[in-house]
């Protein structure tokens, strides 16, 4: 692997690791500060069976509230299980680069000084405005010490609207159903061609549930076993695989059963014979019930992106002395409109879509310093219990 040459070879060296005696093992740490700048901390978990004499995989986590313990209690289990550290900085939040950048360089820094780390197996990971920074430290090499083995981006991916199609790392991506950047991680799927995963799960805005970290972790466990970043392990190989298949093989023939056939060939290709998989995933693609509800899923896409477009121009339209009174009108309907479908009891694409585009809508106006608007805001925001 090439390192950059930013990063301290010499911290490796177990000679100048600090003591580690006063680190509790197997519970969540909730502040750390880092020993060569005392206004950066960072919460941290150390595996129970931690010990200097192996070097570990590591997680830094960004939250976007610079709510450290975050990732770390979203990561515990899959770390206790996989042996890897997790950091969570406390500093990295929601917005300039050159707060969250530099946090982010100090956890690492003091994490691979106080233990026993191996620099090819760190990996970023971040929700929302965290998964941005996360992606930025990745992708450019004079904001942090070394590429990372992959990135766990949650709820968002490049900042500032950047489009890449590869990358030099895997990545796993996560976004709600009721996730205001759903859209951008599905699209963020279509579009990266490199080695990547999307994985939807039922919630909103948010870290990744705990299982589906554990199920992160494995997928890179995968990926740094086909990069050589740590040896094969032929019974963890088919002990994933086994589930898999069996979880895959469970599912009703359609889209998700193609998508899950599809993924198995993606991940096991060079660990196992996946063509019987792949075989099956293109068998399944043929399906004219898989081509109607690839194209409902796209239409369902278009709809919410033109939703939101139209949400947008029409708050833009507020500075407008001549359009205002319009604007504002047209506005309240379509967004009340939204809410009612948005407040229905029973679950529903329609109400998962509707929550999402006024979600975002919301999160997008947030501080407009229009008082008409952010009245507006206040009738449409989710009551406490409700959505």
């Amino acid at each position: 692997m090439r390192f950059r040459a930013l990063f301290p070879l010499a911290a490796l060296l177990p000679a100048i690791l600090l003591a580690v005696e006063d680190f509790p093992r197997g519970q969540i740490i909730e502040n750390v500060t880092c020993a060569a700048d005392a206004t950066q901390s960072y919460a941290l978990y150390l595996p129970s069976n931690y010990a200097p004499a192996k070097r570990w995989s590591v997680i830094v986590g960004l939250d976007a509230g610079g709510r450290g313990r975050n990732p770390v209690a979203q990561f515990q289990e899959a770390a206790e299980k996989y042996g890897y550290i997790v950091a969570g900085s406390k500093n990295s939040r929601n917005g300039p680069l050159g707060v969250s950048v530099p946090a982010a360089n100090a956890v690492w820094a003091d994490v691979s000084k106080r233990f026993s780390v191996d620099p090819k197996r760190l990996y970023l990971t971040g929700q929302s405005g965290g998964a941005r920074v996360a992606m930025y430290l990745a992708i450019h090499a004079e904001s942090f010490p070394i590429v990372p083995a992959g990135v766990i981006a949650s709820s968002a991916f490049l900042p500032g609207g950047a489009r890449v199609s590869s990358l030099a790392f895997p990545v796993f991506g996560t976004a709600g159903t009721e996730d205001f950047n759903h859209l951008e991680m599905k699209q963020f799927d279509r579009q990266l061609e490199s080695t990547h995963r999307l994985a939807i799960f039922d919630g909103g805005h948010m870290w990744l549930p705990i299982p589906l970290a554990t199920e992160a972790i494995e997928w890179m466990e995968l990926q740094a076993m086909k990069s050589g970043r740590r040896p094969r392990d032929e019974a963890f190989i088919a002990s994933l695989f086994e589930r898999r298949v069996k979880q895959a093989e469970a599912l009703p023939k359609g889209l998700a059963a193609w998508r899950a056939q599809a993924a198995i060939a993606a991940d096991f290709n060079g660990l196992r014979d996946v063509r019987p998989y792949a075989a099956r995933a293109t068998q399944l693609s043929r399906d004219p019930a898989v081509g109607k509800a690839l194209d409902d899923d796209m239409k369902i896409d278009a709809e919410e992106g033109r939703l939101s477009g139209t949400l947008q121009d029409l708050a833009d339209q507020l500075g407008s002395t001549a359009r205002r009174a319009e604007s504002l009108t047209e506005l309240r309907i379509r967004t009340m409109a939204l809410h009612a479908k948005a407040d229905a009891a029973a679950d529903s694409p329609d109400r998962q879509l509707s929550r999402r585009v006024l979600r975002g809508f919301i999160a997008s106006a947030r501080g407009s310093n229009d008082a008409d608007l952010d009245a507006l805001l206040d009738e449409i925001r989710p009551a406490s219990g409700r959505f």
